[in-house]
C-alpha cells in the first residue's frame, strides 16, 4: 500500500540555493524591527501598456516614479519622476504628508489608455495626468471603488451605500442611486458576498457597459441578516461594533440587479427565479451592450448564465453538478459573436466553444488536467493562450492552442510555477517564474515562448548564506490508490537511521492545494525548523489537489472525514519511513486546515500535538454561502453538520 523512501527520491530533491553556515532565528523571521527579507518577490514591476511598451513602478520608500521602457531596446525613459507626482498632488490642494502618505500605500487606478490613474488622498479623490505631469482633486470627500468608463470621460465611485459618477472633464458629480442604508447596499458588496463569492477585499458591485452610457448593479437588502456584536479591544476603551452575518440557514441578503442611465434611472432586471431563493454571482456586459449575469440555487448546485436586455433574460447555459457547482468567469466573446466559456462539467476545468447562437461547438481543450487562467484569444492568429496545470497538478504552465483544440504548445520551458502577463497583441509576455528551490525570478518571452531577456534574477546573497535542508516533492498513494502531492523538508544533517519530530501543515479545503512546485513563503518557516532537528510534512488529502474538481467531490455533505482517512495514510507512509518519530508529530493549520486540525485531534489519535488557528469548530456557526456550497442546508443536512 505505501512506498518507502528511496534514495532516488531524495536525489531528485532540489538543494535551495543555500549552501552556507548561517542559521535563521525568530527575530530574524518574524521580529518587527529585525525581521530580514531572505527571498521576495522580483523588485523590478513592470505591466504592459497599450501601445506594446512596458510601463515600470519603481518606489523606494514613499517615492514613486513611473518609467517607460522599450521591450525590443530596453531603453528606459521617465513618464513621471518622484518629484514631479509629489509636487503636482501637492499643487493641487493636497499637503505634503498626506500625498507622501497616498503614494507610499501605492494604490492607483488607471484608465484604459494608462495615460492617467485615480489616487485617494486623504479624503479626497485625485486625478493625475502622466502625460502633463499634472494632477487636481476630482473628487471632493470619500469616494470607494472609484472606475473610469471604457471611453475614460466618466468616474463611478460610492459615498456610503449609494453610487455616484463625476465628468472627468468638468468635475462634475452626479448621484445615482438613493435608498442605500446601514441595510441596503446600493453598488456595494455586503460582507458574505464578497468574502465568498467577489473576492476577498474589493466591495465594488457596479459594472460599466462597454458604451459607457450605463451601469449595471447590484442592490443588496440586508434587513434580514442576523446581527452580531464584536467588541474591538485595539483601542482603550473598547468598542463594541454591529456586524450582519448569516450563519448556515440564516437569512442571506436578497440581491436585485438593475441598470441605470447617466441621469441615474433605474430599470430593474425581471427575478427569473421567482420564489426560489438564489445568489447572483456574476455581471457584466457582452460586446454588444446586453446584460450577462450568472445566478446560482442558494445551496449552489447549479449555474445558470443569462442574457438580457431591459427587464427581460434568456438562458444561454445552465451548469449543474453531483455535487456542488463552482462560480464560474463569464464568457470571452469571439470575434464571430461567439464565445468561450470556461467549464468544470468533466470534473476537470476546460474552454468550450459557443456559436453567436449560443449552441455548442465542442471543447477547445481537454485532458486530465485543468485550465487554470484564460489569457486571450488572438484573433489575427487563430490561437487561445491560456494557463494550465497539463504538465504537472504542483506547477502552472503556458499553453498556445488553436479553437479547433489542435496544436497545444506549451510556452514556458522551466518546470515549477508560470505566472504569466501578454501584451495586447500576444506577441511577447511576462514571466514571473519559480519552483520549489528558486525564489520567483521575472523574465521576457516572446510569443513562441523564447526568453528575450532576464528581467530579474531575484538574487539574494542571504539566502546564500544559510544552511538549509534538502526538499522533496513527491507523491504518496492512499490506500485506494489516488496519488496525494507531498513535500518534505529534512533536517540538517539528517540520518535516516535516527528519529526526528515532524511538524505537519495543512489546509486540506476542497480545491485548494498546500503543494506546489513554486516558491513558498512558509519555506523559511519550515527550513527554520529544519535547522533545529524538525522535519517539515505536508499532505493533500485528494479533495485538496489540483486534480480537478471532481477530486472533491467526496466530501459532499460530510467535511472532515475522507480528509481525515487520506491524512492518516500519509501518517502511515511517514511511520514507515522508519525515522519519523510518531509520538512527536504536530499538526497545525489556519481556517479549513485549523478546522482538519481540531477535527483529527477529536477523531484520531495520530498527532500528540495541534496547534489549530481560527478553526471552524462548528459548521452550523460559520457563514452560509460558503458552508452551504459543501454541506447544504442544515435542516437538510442533520446528521452531516452535527
Amino acid at each position: 500500500m505505501f512506498f518507502r523512501a528511496t534514495p532516488a527520491c531524495l536525489l531528485l530533491a532540489a538543494s535551495l540555493l543555500g549552501q552556507g553556515t548561517e542559521r535563521l532565528t525568530l527575530e530574524t523571521l518574524a521580529h518587527p524591527t529585525k525581521r530580514v527579507t531572505y527571498a521576495g518577490m522580483p523588485a523590478t514591476r513592470l505591466e504592459w501598456l497599450p501601445d506594446g511598451g512596458l510601463m515600470q513602478t519603481q518606489r523606494e520608500g514613499e517615492k514613486v516614479a513611473l518609467w517607460r521602457l522599450d521591450p525590443v531596446t530596453w531603453a528606459k525613459t521617465p513618464l513621471l519622476e518622484s518629484e514631479q507626482l509629489q509636487a503636482a498632488l501637492v499643487a493641487a490642494g493636497a499637503t505634503d504628508d498626506s500625498a507622501k502618505a497616498a503614494l507610499g500605500r501605492g494604490t492607483f487606478t488607471w484608465n484604459t489608455n494608462r495615460k492617467a490613474f485615480l489616487v485617494a488622498v486623504a479624503a479626497d479623490l485625485y486625478l493625475v495626468d502622466v502625460t502633463k505631469a499634472a494632477a487636481r482633486r476630482l473628487v471632493q470627500g470619500k469616494a470607494d471603488e472609484a472606475t473610469f468608463s471604457p471611453d475614460d470621460a466618466q468616474v463611478a465611485y460610492l459615498r456610503g451605500n449609494d453610487l455616484y459618477r463625476v465628468e472627468v472633464a468638468t468635475g462634475k458629480e452626479m448621484r445615482l442611486t438613493t435608498g442605500g442604508s446601514e441595510t441596503v447596499f446600493n453598488g456595494r458588496l455586503d460582507w458574505v458576498y464578497q468574502e465568498e463569492l467577489y473576492g476577498r477585499g474589493g466591495f465594488k458591485a457596479f459594472w460599466w457597459s462597454p458604451d459607457s452610457k450605463r451601469l449595471a448593479y447590484l442592490s443588496l437588502d440586508e434587513t434580514k441578516v442576523p446581527v452580531f456584536t464584536l467588541m474591538d479591544d485595539r483601542t482603550q476603551p473598547q468598542k463594541a461594533l454591529k456586524a450582519r452575518y448569516p450563519k448556515a440557514g440564516d437569512p442571506n441578503p436578497i440581491a436585485r440587479l438593475g441598470t441605470l442611465d447617466l441621469a441615474g434611472a433605474t430599470e430593474w432586471v425581471a427575478d427569473p427565479y421567482a420564489g426560489q431563493e438564489t445568489l447572483i454571482v456574476q455581471v457584466g456586459w457582452d460586446p454588444a451592450g446586453r446584460l450577462l449575469a450568472a445566478f446560482q440555487n442558494r445551496v449552489q448546485s447549479w449555474l445558470d448564465l443569462r442574457r438580457g436586455e431591459g427587464a427581460k433574460s434568456t438562458l444561454l447555459i445552465h451548469e449543474e453538478s453531483r455535487a456542488w457547482q463552482e462560480r464560474l468567469p463569464l464568457p470571452r466573446f469571439l470575434p464571430d459573436g461567439g464565445f468561450l466559456w470556461e467549464s468544470d462539467r468533466t470534473g476537470h476545468k476546460h474552454v468550450y466553444r459557443y456559436g453567436k447562437d449560443g449552441k455548442l461547438i465542442g471543447a477547445v481543450t481537454s485532458g486530465d488536467w485543468d485550465v487554470k487562467a484564460v489569457h486571450g484569444f488572438d484573433a489575427k492568429g487563430g490561437a487561445l493562450y491560456f494557463s494550465a496545470t497539463e504538465r504537472s497538478p504542483t506547477g502552472l504552465d503556458a499553453y498556445r492552442l488553436g479553437l479547433n483544440g489542435k496544436g497545444l504548445t506549451r510556452l514556458s520551458e522551466k518546470s515549477g510555477a508560470h505566472s504569466v502577463k501578454f501584451n495586447a497583441s500576444f506577441s511577447a509576455y511576462l514571466d514571473t517564474w519559480s519552483d520549489i528551490a528558486t525564489p520567483p525570478q521575472q523574465s521576457l518571452h516572446d510569443g513562441a515562448g523564447k526568453q528575450l531577456r532576464l528581467i530579474d534574477a531575484n538574487p539574494s546573497e542571504k539566502l546564500k548564506s544559510l544552511q538549509l535542508g534538502k526538499v522533496c516533492l513527491q507523491q504518496v498513494k492512499t490506500r485506494d490508490g489516488f496519488p496525494m502531492e507531498t513535500l518534505l523538508v529534512l533536517p540538517i544533517g539528517f540520518d535516516s537511521a535516527k528519529k526526528y519530530p515532524v511538524f505537519q501543515y495543512l489546509y486540506s479545503g476542497p480545491a485548494a492545494p498546500s503543494v506546489r512546485n513554486a516558491w513558498s513563503r512558509e519555506m523559511m518557516w519550515y527550513q527554520f525548523l529544519a535547522q533545529n532537528g524538525i522535519a517539515v510534512w505536508v499532505c493533500d488529502n485528494r479533495s485538496s489537489s489540483a486534480r480537478g474538481l471532481a477530486s472533491a467531490y467526496g466530501v459532499h455533505r460530510n467535511l472532515g472525514a475522507q480528509e481525515l482517512q487520506d491524512q492518516l495514510d500519509g501518517h502511515a507512509w511517514l511511520k514507515a519511513q522508519g525515522w519519523a518519530d510518531m509520538d512527536r508529530i504536530c499538526l497545525n493549520g489556519w481556517s479549513y486546515g485549523g478546522f482538519m486540525t481540531t477535527y483529527a485531534l477529536t477523531h484520531s489519535k495520530a498527532w500528540k500535538l495541534g496547534i489549530a488557528g481560527a478553526p471552524i469548530t462548528d459548521w452550523s456557526l460559520y457563514d452560509s454561502i460558503y458552508t452551504e456550497r459543501y454541506m447544504g442546508l442544515p435542516a437538510e443536512n442533520k446528521a452531516g453538520y452535527e
